[in-house]
C-alpha cells in the first residue's frame, strides 16, 4: 500500500525532456509566428479604434463650426 504524505507533491522528482534542436528551434518559430499575428490584430484593432475616434471628432468640429 501506498501512502502519500502532504509534501509529496512539492518534492516530486524532477522531469527531464529531450528535444532535439530542429524541434526547439520549429516551436521557437511558430511562437513568434503567433505573436506577430497577435500584434497585426491589435494594430487592426487600433487603426479602427483611431478611425472612430477621428470620426467623431470630426462631427464635434462640424456642429461646432455651424454654432
Amino acid at each position: 500500500m501506498i501512502q502519500h504524505a502532504l509534501f509529496d507533491s512539492f518534492f516530486a522528482p524532477t522531469r527531464v525532456i529531450v528535444v532535439s534542436e530542429e524541434r526547439l528551434q520549429q516551436a521557437e518559430r511558430e511562437q513568434r509566428e503567433q505573436h506577430v499575428k497577435a500584434i497585426d490584430c491589435r494594430i487592426e484593432e487600433l487603426t479602427k479604434y483611431r478611425n472612430s475616434i477621428e470620426k467623431q471628432l470630426k462631427a464635434t468640429e462640424g456642429v461646432n463650426e455651424d454654432a
